[in-house]
């Protein structure tokens, strides 16, 4: 069982994204996504494997620490109207992936380097120098880092949170992309990138103002106008592994989190994941949100995480290790 084929994707194919309706324009946006981008973070960089990992952090190195991992093709700017609001009690950093984002591409790239990458961007901001070690929380792809990362390095970690990462019975369909390997398409203006935009899997979002700041960071200029970022061979003999067994594996805390309409993870997956966990870790759904929990219901997604960091500071964990 592998990682299924999840979160952000680019349409090459004639279908016109989401954006298209405000005709280049920003679509309004309210008060609450206005104040937490105005927390602008700090940039700093990491080093894995000798590639350099492109990186923002919110809020004060004293605190403990969380790593934030996005999903599929995406970048750390998924999390800029989140962060700030752990970033009250919490260091919190995040970082665009190896072949995504702002961060160098590899030659050739494995789910076992991946669970590196978070292990560095902790190390480089003093997230081992407090008294309490990081928590790392992903979402879709990002998830199957974190549980990998919370295999290898559970020891020092003090929780793994998997957001809407389904880990998939056997005879459920499963697995990374299957895409041919071909060049980015350049685009001559933003807009008429912007028009191909969409999430994958496809789902309505009403919050246009969010799906337009995530696209608009997934671009960037080149020769003849724009293109998406991410490496297009990211995808190429890339093998996931046994994620049950993975997920068995983990040594830290486990917090599972699903848009109760998501696709990817309905009720039974969850229940599937907990029964995996021995039924003692705590599996909870956001309501009305889909795959893109953070785009969907992106206060509710808020409110959940802090509800579960909170509980971890005063409880101890069912599940034996």
């Amino acid at each position: 069982m592998s990682a299924p084929k999840i979160n952000l994707g680019h349409d090459d194919g004639g279908r016109v994204g989401p954006l298209t309706d405000y005709e280049g324009r920003e679509p309004p946006a309210p008060d609450w996504f206005q104040r937490a981008i105005a927390h602008e973070p700090k940039s700093f960089k990491a080093v894995c494997d000798g590639f350099t990992l492109n990186c923002l952090e919110w809020g004060d190195r004293s605190k403990p620490g969380i790593v934030l991992i996005h999903g599929n093709g995406a970048h750390a700017r998924w999390w800029a109207f989140v962060a700030p609001y752990l970033a009250e009690e919490y260091h919190v950093a995040a970082f665009d992936l190896t072949g995504m984002g702002d961060s160098d591409w590899r030659p050739g790239y494995a789910m076992r380097t991946f669970a590196d990458e978070p292990i560095a961007v902790a190390e480089a901001c003093g997230m081992f120098e407090v008294g309490e070690p990081p928590v790392i929380v992903g979402h879709s792809f990002g998830g199957f880092v974190t549980m990998t990362a919370g295999a290898k390095y559970g020891a020092r970690l003090a929780g793994a949170v998997l957001v809407d990462s389904p880990v998939n019975p056997p005879g459920r369909p499963g697995g990374p992309p299957s895409r041919e390997m071909r060049p980015h398409r350049v685009y001559p203006t933003i807009e008429a990138a912007l028009s191909r935009f969409r999430l994958a899997p496809e789902q309505p979002c009403e919050n246009h103002y969010l799906i337009d700041y995530v696209a608009r960071r997934s671009l960037k200029q080149v020769e003849g106008g724009w293109t998406w970022k991410f490496d297009p061979a990211i995808w190429q003999r890339f093998e996931s592994g046994d994620t049950a067994a993975m997920l068995r594996s983990i040594t830290c805390r486990v917090g599972i989190m699903r848009g109760d309409q998501s696709v990817l993870m309905p009720p039974e997956i969850g229940t599937y994941m907990f029964e995996l966990l021995g039924r003692a870790v705590p599996v909870s759904g956001v309501p009305e949100a889909r795959h893109h929990v953070m785009l969907d219901q992106p206060l509710a997604f808020v409110a959940a995480l802090r509800a579960l960091l909170a509980d971890w500071n005063h409880s101890r964990p069912n599940r034996k290790v």
